[in-house]
């Protein structure tokens, strides 16, 4: 090859060349502007309160002002995106009520107890359940209420988690279905897991869910309740499995005397789905600081530990 012809082939190669890294960093800064950031308008923005402390706030949803607890953690600094755990209190019961037992507010995240609407026998309840107010949409609150997080503070989009008790408990498996582009996980605690009104859960991606559980549990009996629409608690944990497309078989490991948890893997956009029972335990949050219910509280392991190394290996993927 003569020295002008290959000349013109280096020079040609270097056009193609030049023009198709052209072409990839366009590429790339198109798919990075295309992709949604963690970070909120919030991120910047003063804090709200002190870090480290609770205040109660107002959300106005539907028509309606909801009181909220609000928790942020030791540290708080809005030049960093942080995660979210939404805990929805029992029937009857209430958010600063649940901050003192369940004791999620030593979290490193911020924590937000809203209060559900006073129904049946004007106890506050959660949609979903038979004694709920009839006409309120929580589902709708709950994004609001994220709404209005992410206005004010800084906060990571793909790590909001949703724990809460009994009919509170229950309300999480609703938005688990309801809102997956928005919850990460779910990790209910002795959940009455009513469906009242709801329609078939197809959430559309897996869903990592940790549940508990106490054999003992007078008020939602572990083995269900047909008559009340409540099921068995090993088969609504299975059909998260199923619909989370899990290995059939689930692996089962006794940690404590009384505790057994039961793990499907293998689950599709590697979620899991866990369940934590405590033999002999009642209507309680495993470990609590205070009194959450009748029957026999479980110390051997304390539901908000598990709850938190469960909600740090689950990130959404998708929003």
């Amino acid at each position: 090859m003569s020295g002008t012809r290959r000349s013109r082939v280096f020079a040609l190669t270097a056009c193609v060349a030049v023009a198709l890294a052209g072409v990839l960093t366009a590429a790339g800064t198109a798919s990075a502007a295309q992709a949604p950031s963690p970070r909120t308008p919030g991120c910047g923005a003063p804090a709200p309160q002190q870090p480290g402390t609770g205040t109660d706030r107002i959300v106005t949803s539907g028509g309606l002002d909801r009181s909220v607890r609000l928790h942020l953690p030791e540290g708080y600094t809005a030049d960093r995106a942080w995660p979210v755990v939404l805990v929805f209190h029992g029937r009857g019961n209430s958010g600063p009520a649940t901050e003192e037992f369940s004791g999620l507010s030593g979290l490193p995240a911020i924590v937000a107890y809203p209060d559900g609407v006073p129904g049946g026998e004007d106890r506050r309840a959660w949609q979903g359940a038979p004694y709920s107010a009839p006409g309120v949409d929580d589902v709708a609150f709950t994004g609001d209420l994220l709404d209005e997080l992410e206005s004010t503070l800084c906060v990571d989009t793909t790590r909001i988690y949703a724990t809460g008790k009994s009919n509170g408990g229950g309300f999480t498996d609703i938005l688990a279905c309801r809102m997956p582009d928005r919850i990460a996980a779910i990790a209910p605690v002795a959940g009455a897991y009513y469906r009242a009104g709801e329609p078939p859960c197809e959430p559309g991606r897996a869903v990592p869910v940790l549940s508990f559980h106490g054999t003992g549990d007078a008020t939602i009996p572990y083995s269900g309740d047909a008559a009340r629409g409540l099921p068995a608690i090993r088969d609504w944990a299975a059909g998260w499995a199923a619909r989370d497309r899990c290995a059939a078989v689930p692996s089962i490991r006794r940690i404590e005397p009384d505790i057994t948890i039961t793990t499907w893997s293998r689950c599709a956009g590697r979620a899991q789905v866990e369940h934590v029972a405590a033999d002999g335990a009642g209507h309680t949050w495993p470990g609590a600081t205070a009194h959450s219910g009748g029957g026999t509280t479980t110390h051997t392991v304390r539901a908000t530990d598990l709850i938190w190394d469960f909600f740090v290996r689950h990130t959404l993927r998708t929003r």
